[in-house]
């Protein structure tokens, strides 16, 4: 893996032992401080890991990353020692640290690559800090909270050269890739319209704040966890996990559920970014027949429908419906009434053709032709590659990407691919919110709600609404002071 900070070329074990003065002196294993430079394999081929958020699926990202046999997990970081017990436990050779800035400050030179799995809203700083030292980075989705930081990260890739995966495990998938030979097969025609659909959230959403404080555990580092969020007193039942709920955080279930969703619609039809976006939410009523208004709380239900501009796999715009809440949409015909709709999880997707229709659960999963039964009977070429391990081999492809270089391997979902399909879940997540936008009347009587029923045109070169300006303020956060997005 060539070293990313000084364009040196790669170095193998074979050209390192042939070159080095300590190889001929018959040392075969140098410690990575005596090599130096970050981006730089040492002789025993292994990728040296930094991780950042290391509970939850944190930890299932960092076993999966051992398991591969080419990763050390050296370092550890995490807010939460309780969260991270299990994965000091299990690399009780990794060094810990709880705030991440300062591993990144002390062993910057003694690793290559970083893995985060922090809620949503700190996935960005942390993300480009690591890309800026010249590190590979492994990011769960969505990648970013807002949509500046997913064209900011997305840029960053290529111009800092480095190996990049969003955490998107399906995008690896067997399903994704059967769902493609069957469309440039020709097998549905041309695909119009597609259905994304998930029971999700299955946590609190359209409720209002907790506006009883509660004492922070010895445990945990508040401030830390907050990072780029604004200054709020520590609530009960917001950690580990119902933060999602909640926009200073997450991204409701778009960021949870939309990158295993709606990445096989952009790898079948080469989607990236959409034209305009309209959206509906479900209401929450408190009391007797009174709407309840929680800007702060994603809504509990929601549909999106976003049109894409015709692709070199399309014959014309694409249309694009996300639903969520355990919304679905109508039953295909060709689909028996005892057939399951997506998967048995409440989650699907449905590809809509001139000459047909296929579905698949999440992460493209069981992909399936309509009736049913064409799916035995109709056989194309394997024309893609699979990925050794299927979803599950995403670990280790990255692992060995990084290894290989920048540029050298294809990855599942590099940034300049999960950096558009983040933008997408955004984009719909800017209709959700602005959903929920008011301004006073002029007479002072009630309010207007300007993004609510219309659809709003996106700019994407400028990166803004054009028809609605209050909902550009969602498009980029204001970062709590002393947080920052890159050096």
């Amino acid at each position: 893996m060539k070293n990313e900070t000084t364009g040196q070329p790669d170095a193998s074990r074979r050209s390192f032992i042939k070159n080095s003065a300590i190889a001929a002196a018959g040392i075969m294993i140098v410690p990575r401080h005596v090599l130096g430079g970050p981006g730089f394999i040492a002789p025993s081929d292994k990728l040296i890991i930094a991780s950042v958020g290391v509970g939850g699926k944190g930890k299932s990202d960092i076993a999966n990353f051992y398991k591969s046999g080419k990763a050390e997990i050296a370092y550890l970081c995490d807010v939460d020692d309780v969260r991270a017990a299990d994965s000091v436990k299990a690399f009780p050779k990794a060094k810990y640290y709880k705030d991440w800035r300062q591993m990144f400050d002390k062993e910057s030179k003694n690793f290559d690559a970083v893995s985060i799995s922090t809620p949503d809203h700190n996935h960005a700083i942390i993300t480009l800090a690591a890309m800026q030292m010249g590190k590979h980075v492994y990011v769960q989705k969505p990648m970013t909270h807002d949509l500046y930081e997913a064209r900011a990260l997305t840029n960053a890739a290529e111009k800092y050269k480095v190996v990049t995966q969003m955490g998107n495990q399906g995008a690896s998938g067997d399903g994704v890739r059967q769902l493609r030979e069957w469309y440039n097969a020709g097998v549905i025609g041309d695909v119009h319209t597609i259905y994304c659909w998930t029971n999700r959230p299955v946590w609190p959403q359209g409720i209002p704040w907790p506006n009883t404080p509660k004492q922070v555990p010895s445990t945990l580092d508040w401030n830390l966890w907050l990072g780029t969020a604004p200054q709020k007193d520590y609530v009960d039942n917001l950690v580990p996990f119902n933060w999602r709920g909640w926009w200073d955080y997450g991204t409701g279930a778009l960021g949870d559920m939309g990158c295993h969703i709606v990445e096989a619609p952009f790898s079948v039809l080469n989607l990236k970014y959409a034209r305009d976006v309209q959206a509906s939410v479900g209401s929450v009523y408190v009391g007797e027949f009174k709407q309840g208004y929680f800007p702060d709380s994603c809504p509990p239900s929601s549909h999106a429908t976003l049109t894409f501009p015709k692709t070199n796999k399309t014959k014309g715009d694409v249309v694009l419906h996300w639903m969520d809440g355990g919304i679905q949409p109508e039953r295909p015909d060709e689909l028996g009434p005892n057939e399951v709709f997506g998967d048995s999880e409440g989650n699907g997707i449905l590809f809509i053709g001139t000459k047909g229709k296929m579905i698949a659960g999440c992460y493209a999963n069981d992909p399936k032709l309509l009736p049913t039964s064409r799916t035995d009977k109709v056989h194309v070429k394997q024309t893609l590659a699979r990925v050794p391990g299927s979803a599950n081999g995403h670990y280790a492809q990255w692992v060995e990407g990084c290894i290989a270089g920048y540029g050298k391997t294809e990855l599942s979902s590099p940034f300049e691919k999960a950096g558009p399909l983040t933008e997408c879940l955004l984009m719909a997540n800017l209709a959700i919110r602005g959903h929920e936008i008011r301004t006073p009347k002029a007479d002072g009587k009630g309010f207007n709600y300007p993004a609510r029923n219309i659809k709003l045109v996106w700019d994407n070169d400028n990166m803004r609404v054009t028809n609605v300006d209050e909902a550009n303020q969602f498009v980029k956060r204001t970062y709590r002071e002393g947080w920052h997005l890159g050096a």
